[in-house]
Parts: structure tokens; C-alpha cells; sequence
């Protein structure tokens, strides 16, 4: 199973930074993002001005009635309401596209970044984890979006406009109005404070709990064996409690805000409403000034309701768009290298490394996959050192192949190769060039690795073959599946070639997975070739099946082997045996066996491989 980064940070980060960052993104659809303002702008003054027309038209009704001027104003409101509504519609609908095309480009930002990434990232940060902050953050990221800004937007022209208007119809009211607003921001102030922690929470347990279950699903196998079921539940009911627990303390402040503003909003319209009668009674107000007013009273409260109900939606957006921000700030693996392989493509299947030389030069190096080891050290940590003073060399062609306990070593050596992780002191060479010079793609590309754990792709046979190499025709493909003996299984498929893979490829049996494995390593033909426990998890025909095919596939390429197999290693050119990160014996197999001592032990029966 994967290991965590520790806790998810639950304190709050600074929510100003995650907004200013979060809104840069507008900055690629500007026309969409002022085109929704402005539309969002002319429907809520339409709005003020319809609330607004209110007192002329009721003034007119018990004043002086005077028909054609009634049905003027009633023309003019008509006027306005449209514009309300096509304000809201277009408006609306551009900050739909609007939040669609930002998470559009944040999840191809994050995936691209996340392609970037160093393998040392995804081996100390849970799967699920990140699945919770590509789905979950995005997804309340994306229902934020749609709606804040255009709220927000709503919420600013309408308070400052229907504040303006307020002074103008009374401002002895006004200063009723600004009493309780100060009231109402005080409790959107306290409750939002506490919904932001408890939304936080709440994010982090769920992206707990997904990552638990993404290693349950992917573990079921061992998790029946071991009987482990009853254990899985118990901890499982901790997780969820947990976040039962996290969800009903952020989903309480969240609905509690909506009544306590509602509440708030009928005492100032009450307040409205008993101060103005006694106005109107003293002659300082008309009825239609009263009725526009108490109209404003619910205009400038409404937003403020609106945005307090729109809370927790927002919080845990912000929480998700800090842990979104949090990956998109991770280090990218970092390149340096200037040494580039050339293919020759005069000379078919020639190719050499380009050597920048101080005098502004290249020197031309021919690619032969000479590795060597120089006094190499490396530690995953400063305290955890892995690997001491590894020595080594392999010729081209040659079979070296590395044997000893679990946590040995064995794995880490062909992940220096690959630069998957970087050493902390020696070097390693590679045609005698130290492979930190060398661009890491070509370094890759001259490598091929087959794992232990397969992983297939959904798609065709011939496309997860083809995945060594997306430039080989069909007939590379079928030739690589013969090397690897695969071609016998394929073409009594249905589809043959064609066959279309499930998630991993579920519907083959682990030996076929393995032998379309080291099909696509041989499509790739590489120079160097890496088999990580490449037979461990096929029976024993399926392994004789193979292994012609593996000495053809690994015939002129120099191959690195860990096996806990020793038959498979025998006819290597050299034998590495280590213990607790060192090579304690080498040599071929009789040499090591005249030797009489891990290796001959092991052999043997006299002790065994942990």
C-alpha cells in the first residue's frame, strides 16, 4: 500500500491568497468574465431602478390619479423587468462557460503538472488522495465558480446602489438599515469563521476516506486471504465517523447561517416598517417612499442572505482550491541534462549520445549500454541510507543479475539507472557519460522495464504493446509479441490484436499480462533492459514459455534482473548478492558457489530468501 504525507493541514491558509489565485485564472476568458459582469451589472440596476419606480407609481394610485402617467410608469417597470431578465440569462450564462473553461484548464494544469512530478511524489502520497483532488475539489471548485462571482458581482452593485438610493428616500432609515447590517455581518463574520474550519475538516476526512477505500478495492485479494474483512470494517466505521462527525459540525454552521440572516432581515423590514409609518404620519415620508424603502430593506438584506447560504459551498471550495494549489506547487522533477542521444538515421539501428565540450564542441559518444557503478551512496532521506559504496559494471550484452533479501536494495539500483531518484554521492556512467548529464528522456528511451505488477491500459493488445514504442507498425507489434511468446494466446482471441482490454486488464489471466508486459519492452528495443521480479507472478510453464523469448529479447542488450528465483539467474554473466544495502558477494554462479557462502546457502536450502 501507498504511504500518506501525514494529516491533511487543517488550519486555515490565507483565503485572500487562494482567491487572487484562484481568480487569476479568469485572466484566459476576459471576454466572458467582463461580458458576465457587465450583463450581471445592467440587470441588478434595472432591478434598483424597478424598486424604485415603485413610489412614483403607488403615489400616483392614492394621490391625484391621473391614468396616462400611471400607465407610463407601468411601461417604464415593464422595461426594466426585461432587462432583469436578459440581464440574468446572459449573464448567467456567461459565467457558466466562464467557471466550465477555468476548471477545464485547472484540471489540465494540474494533470500536466502532475506528469511533471518525480516518482519519489507518488510513492509517499496516497492514490486516492489525489483521485479526491482531481474529482471531489475540482467538482465543488467548478458548482462554486458558476455561482459566487455572479453572486458576488450581484451582491456589490446591488448594496451600493440601494444604499445610494436609501440616503436619497430617508436617511433617518437609512442609519435603521445600517444598525442591523452591522448586526448581520457580525454573524456572518462568527459562523462563517467556524464553517470554514469545519468544511476544511471535512474535506480532509473525505479525501482520507477515499484514499482507504482506493486501497481496499485495489487490495481485496489480500484482504480475504488474511481474513483481514472484520479489521477493514472497523476501521473503516472509524473513517466514517469520522467524517460523519466532520460533515454534520460544517453542514450545521452552514444551514445555520440561512435562518439566523432570514430572522434578521423580518426584524429590520419590521424596524422599517414601524419607523416609517410614524415618518409618513408626521409628513416626512409619502406611502410610495415607504413602499420603495421596505422594497430596498429586503434588496440590501437579500445578498447578504444569498452569499451566508452560498457558505459552505464556498468554503469547501476554498479548502479544495488550496489542495489543488497545494499539488500544482509541488517541485517538478527537475532536468538538467545536456547530453541528447542522436538516432542515425543514415545507419539503421545506430545511434550515438551528443556530447556538448567546453569549447562549445560536441563530442560523438555511440550508444552501447556500458553502466557503471562508482562508489555510489543514496538514502530515500538523510537518515535512511539505502545503498553504500555500490560498485559495478556492465558490459554491453551482459546479464547481471541481483539477489537478496526484501528491502535489500535490489529495486532501488535499477530506479538510479532510470533516474527515478537521484544519487547522493559516486557515480554512475552510462557509455561512460554520467547519466545526471544526460537528458532524461533519451535517458529513458534507451531503457525498457518490466515489473512485477502489470499495468495495462484500456484499449487494444496491439495499442498496450504499441505503448513501448507509439511509432512501431503492426507488423513490430506481432513481431514482439512472438519474441515474448504472447502471439500464441493473442490470435485465439476473438478480436485477436484488436481485443479490447478493461481497466488493467482485468479480463487476462496474470501470466498474459505479463507476457504482453515484456512484448511492449521488446517493441521498444532497447539497449538496456530491466526485468524486476519478471517472473515471479507466472506458473512454471508460463515461465519456460518465456524464457526463449527472454534470451532472444535480451541477446546484445545489457539486462539487469532481481529475482527471488534462482534458476532464472544462473546463466548470468555476473551475480550481485545483497544485504542491508550492500553487495556483499559477486560473481558468476559457479564462482559463487565454490565460494560457499550467502549465495551457496541459498542455493542450498540452508537458509532462505526473506
Amino acid at each position: 500500500m501507498k504511504k500518506t504525507s501525514g494529516a491533511p493541514q487543517l488550519r486555515p491558509n490565507d483565503t485572500k491568497k487562494t482567491l487572487m489565485r484562484l481568480f487569476g485564472y479568469f485572466k484566459f476568458n476576459k471576454s466572458l468574465l467582463f461580458g458576465g459582469i457587465f450583463f450581471i451589472m445592467l440587470g441588478s440596476v434595472a432591478e434598483i431602478a424597478t424598486n424604485g419606480m415603485l413610489s412614483p407609481i403607488i403615489d400616483t394610485l392614492v394621490g391625484d390619479y391621473d391614468r396616462n402617467v400611471f400607465i407610463n410608469y407601468l411601461l417604464i417597470m415593464a422595461g426594466f423587468v426585461a432587462i432583469i431578465a436578459l440581464g440574468q440569462y446572459l449573464g448567467n450564462l456567461f459565467m457558466a462557460k466562464l467557471a466550465q473553461r477555468t476548471v477545464h484548464r485547472i484540471r489540465e494544469d494540474m494533470f500536466s503538472h502532475m506528469e511533471k512530478l518525480s516518482v519519489s511524489y507518488f510513492d509517499s502520497h496516497s492514490h486516492g488522495d489525489l483521485m479526491s483532488t482531481f474529482t471531489n475539489d475540482v467538482d465543488m471548485l467548478n458548482q462554486s465558480l458558476e455561482q459566487s462571482v455572479s453572486q458576488i458581482t450581484i451582491s456589490v452593485v446591488t448594496v451600493v446602489g440601494t444604499f445610494g438610493m436609501m440616503i436619497y428616500l430617508s436617511p433617518i432609515l437609512t442609519l435603521v438599515v445600517l444598525f442591523m447590517l452591522i448586526v448581520m455581518f457580525g454573524a456572518v463574520k462568527y459562523i462563517g469563521k467556524k464553517s470554514a474550519k469545519n468544511f476544511r475538516n471535512q474535506q480532509a476526512a473525505l479525501a482520507g476516506m477515499n484514499g482507504y477505500i482506493e486501497e481496499m478495492i485495489s487490495g481485496q485479494k489480500v484482504v480475504k486471504v488474511f481474513n483481514y474483512e472484520g479489521r477493514t470494517i472497523k476501521d473503516f466505521k472509524e473513517r466514517n465517523e469520522e467524517l460523519r462527525d466532520a460533515s454534520t459540525k460544517a453542514s450545521t454552521y452552514g444551514v445555520m447561517l440561512m435562518p439566523i440572516m432570514g430572522n434578521l432581515s423580518y426584524i429590520l423590514y419590521s424596524l422599517i416598517s414601524m419607523v416609517g409609518a410614524f415618518l409618513v404620519i408626521a409628513g416626512r415620508m409619502s406611502v410610495g417612499n415607504i413602499a420603495s424603502f421596505l422594497q430596498y430593506t429586503r434588496s440590501i438584506s437579500r445578498p447578504i442572505t444569498q452569499v451566508s447560504n452560498q457558505l459552505n459551498t464556498l468554503f469547501a471550495a476554498l479548502a479544495g482550491a488550496e489542495r489543488i494549489f497545494k499539488v500544482l506547487d509541488e517541485e517538478v522533477e527537475v532536468d538538467e541534462g545536456d547530453v541528447t542521444l542522436i538516432k542515425d538515421s543514415e545507419k539503421k539501428n545506430t545511434n550515438y549520445w551528443r556530447v556538448p565540450k567546453e569549447s562549445g564542441e560536441f563530442e560523438e559518444v555511440s550508444l552501447k549500454g556500458f553502466i557503471t557503478f562508482k562508489d555510489v551512496d543514496f538514502g530515500y532521506t538523510k537518515e535512511q541510507q539505502v545503498l553504500k559504496n555500490i560498485n559495478l559494471y556492465a558490459k554491453p550484452g551482459q546479464k547481471i543479475a541481483f539477489v537478496g533479501s526484501t528491502g535489500a536494495g535490489k529495486t532501488t539500483i535499477t530506479n538510479l539507472i532510470n533516474r527515478f531518484y537521484e544519487i547522493n554521492e559516486g557515480a554512475i556512467l552510462y557509455d561512460g557519460i554520467d547519466i545526471r548529464r544526460i537528458n532524461k528522456h533519451d535517458l529513458r528511451s534507451t531503457m525498457s522495464i518490466v515489473l512485477q505488477d502489470v499495468n495495462l491500459f484500456e484499449g487494444s493488445i496491439a495499442d498496450n504493446i504499441r505503448y513501448g514504442r507509439l511509432d512501431a507498425t503492426d507488423e513490430e507489434v506481432k513481431e514482439a509479441a512472438k519474441l515474448a511468446n504472447a502471439h500464441y494466446f493473442i490470435k485465439h482471441l476473438p478480436q485477436g490484436y484488436d481485443t479490447k482490454l478493461t481497466v488493467d486488464g482485468a479480463n487476462l489471466s496474470q501470466g498474459e499480462r505479463q507476457l504482453l508486459s515484456i512484448a511492449r519492452a521488446a517493441v521498444a528495443n532497447p539497449s538496456i533492459l530491466i526485468l524486476d521480479e519478471a517472473t515471479s507472478s507466472v506458473d512454471t510453464r508460463t515461465e519456460k514459455l518465456i524464457a526463449e523469448g527472454m534470451d532472444k529479447l535480451m541477446e546484445g542488450r545489457t539486462t539487469f534482473v532481481i529475482a527471488h528465483r534462482l534458476s532464472t539467474v544462473r546463466d548470468s554473466n555476473a551475480i550481485m548478492v545483497l544485504e542491508q544495502g550492500e553487495i556483499i558477494e559477486r560473481g558468476s554462479h559457479e564462482d559463487l558457489m565454490k565460494q560457499e557462502g550467502r549465495y551457496y546457502a541459498l542455493n542450498t536450502g540452508a537458509i532462505e530468501l526473506e
